[in-house]
């Protein structure tokens, strides 16, 4: 099947679109994909909506915020949709829809990913899986990290040697090991780019660290660095899956920009590190994707820590396109009633399938 994946990170960047062929069980090739940013109103609608949403926690009524925002997150994602059809000549079979996250409590089964399946079915004419996280968290998993099948079937098409680990450096930071036997080992190790591009919004220079250059600039403060490390999640109390929202960042104020980011980049490459220390063998190879594999700092400091660092680009991969991607061999996987998740990934009881699959009502344009 030609299956098109969206993903929509906490960065809040655009909306990533990307085509893959897949069985759901092997990457055939990858088709066309795209970034397609958000407007800026957009953008403002969705931080209002994931702000007030932190505030609500689940408890009563939703806030009203979520709907303008959903509406936000359609239109956003229906562009990026239309931008890769174009570009490929042609409707998918499938597509594998993963919303906006305003909310992730697993520990209370609960998680928040707006944006309407069904209208995205009808206005593209083309069955959507979404929801593929909630079976996992009704089952007692985490729900996350959702991607590790994906890096498995990668590490295949590129014979890679085992044991290999895939590093996703999105807003959190996320690893999946395979191991020489190809089992799965997978979780959050902390926050990546999402700290670090809020505190540089936050001060007006920008929406990130670009090129690494603030962090480069800054000295690492290493009272702050041990602080962040004595969260309960590196004690290995803490939840397999992260928001980058679980870290405060009021430290920050007492700091210059180039000192904050120095640090918080050191604190993503420090807890990269110990997660590794967890792995029951040392992966060869770290295949590197997502945005912060463009930050040459983060990448030096990840490669001091943990040996053979790649790029995926290097490897013949889409760095910034691969959770996109994995939306879409997720989907086909669902759709064939394959795991999606498994115990070394999200802790659920056994493998499990998941997701929902949307068929449209009306024929889009």
């Amino acid at each position: 099947m030609l299956v098109l994946g969206f993903m929509s990170g906490t960065s809040l960047d655009g909306v990533d679109a990307a085509l893959i062929e897949t069985d759901g069980r092997r990457v055939d090739a990858f088709a066309p994909a795209c970034l397609s940013p958000f407007e800026d109103a957009e953008r403002n609608l969705i931080q209002h909506a994931t702000a007030e949403a932190l505030k609500w926690n689940g408890y009563g009524a939703p806030p009203a915020s979520l709907c303008a925002a959903e509406a936000a997150v359609h239109e956003a994602h229906l562009r990026a949709a239309r931008e890769v059809v174009a570009a490929a000549g042609r409707l998918p079979d499938l597509v594998g829809f993963h919303g906006q996250t305003v909310l992730h409590r697993p520990e209370r089964k609960l998680t928040v990913q707006i944006g309407d399946a069904q209208a995205l079915s009808d206005a593209l004419g083309v069955p959507v899986v979404a929801g593929m996280r909630l079976d996992d968290l009704a089952a007692g998993g985490q729900g996350a990290p959702l991607v590790p099948a994906y890096h498995a079937a990668l590490a295949e098409k590129l014979s890679l040697e085992l044991p290999v680990a895939f590093l996703n450096l999105g807003g959190v930071a996320n690893l999946t090991f395979i191991g020489a036997e190809r089992e799965l080992i997978a979780f959050d190790t902390g926050p990546a780019n999402g700290l670090i591009d809020q505190i540089v919004q936050a001060r007006g220079a920008g929406r990130f660290d670009e090129g690494g250059r603030l962090a480069a600039a800054g000295v690492v403060d290493e009272d702050v660095l041990a602080q962040l490390l004595s969260h309960d999640h590196f004690r290995g109390t803490g939840p397999r899956s992260l928001d980058r929202y679980d870290f405060p960042l009021d430290w920050a104020d007492a700091f210059s920009l180039e000192n904050a980011v120095a640090t918080l980049t050191a604190f993503t490459a420090d807890s990269v590190a110990l997660a590794a220390r967890s792995l029951p063998q040392a992966p060869g190879t770290w295949v590197v994707c997502g945005g912060g594999c463009h930050n040459p700092v983060l990448m030096e400091a990840l490669s001091e820590r943990l040996g053979n660092c790649r790029k995926a680009d290097d490897l013949g991969l889409r760095s910034d396109f691969v959770e996109a991607e994995a939306m879409a061999f997720l989907a086909a996987r669902s759709a064939q009633g394959l795991p999606l998740t498994y115990p070394g990934t999200t802790g659920v009881p056994a493998p499990l399938t998941g997701g929902t699959l949307y068929h449209p009502a009306l024929i889009g344009v």
